[in-house]
């Protein structure tokens, strides 16, 4: 999907690729942003209704973020959806429209492939803080981050510009599920600290 939505791409379809690209960070921010307003105020249950203080919320996210850790070391890959946007979409709808769509579903984590526990990890942490506000704070920037992907084909004007782009992407990879596995240790080791503190 990220290869179909650059300036090449959209000059093709007679979109703008930067009208697109915004509209594909807005879908996905808002859509994260909703979900994880949603979330907050189901964990709020939680503290209201079911007594679950603070102390157990820490020790359940610490428990998601060791699970996060033992997937991404030792899983072939993280579990979860294997569908894609549909592409056919780039055909029937104008650039915007598809850009909200494709964004807003990304945005959400779970309605398209997941290629890091880390997403599980903000879905829990949305959960946990029990807080509408709180959980759209942590959703809408895992969607703003995953909305700006669109951003790396910025300078795809020809077709050996998109050939290299997907070289590089595939060289990145390993370093990037290194980097996440890395990045959900220390958060468990931060997370873990703080709650022996």
């Amino acid at each position: 999907m990220l290869a179909s939505i650059t300036p090449l791409g959209e000059r093709g379809r007679q979109s703008r690729w930067g009208l697109t690209v915004s509209a594909f960070l807005l879908g996905a921010t808002a859509a994260g942003a909703g979900a994880g307003a949603l979330l907050g105020a189901a964990g709020s249950l939680t503290t209201d209704v079911g007594g679950l203080g603070g102390r157990a919320r820490l020790a359940l996210l610490i428990a998601v973020l060791a699970a996060a850790v033992a997937a991404e070391a030792f899983l072939p890959r993280v579990p979860g959806p294997r569908r894609q946007v549909n592409e056919r979409w780039l055909d029937e709808f104008r650039g915007w429209v598809y850009g909200v769509g494709f964004g807003a579903q990304l945005g959400l984590g779970l309605t398209t492939v997941v290629s890091s526990a880390a997403t599980y990890v903000a879905i829990a942490a949305a959960f946990l803080l029990a807080d509408p506000a709180l959980g759209a704070l942590v959703l809408g920037v895992f969607g703003a981050i995953r909305g700006a992907t669109p951003l790396m084909t910025a300078g795809v004007r020809r077709p050996e510009q998109l050939r290299a782009l997907h070289l590089r992407l595939e060289r990145l990879r390993a370093p990037a599920a290194r980097g996440s596995l890395t990045a959900l240790i220390a958060l468990l080791a931060v997370t873990t600290a703080g709650s022996l503190g």
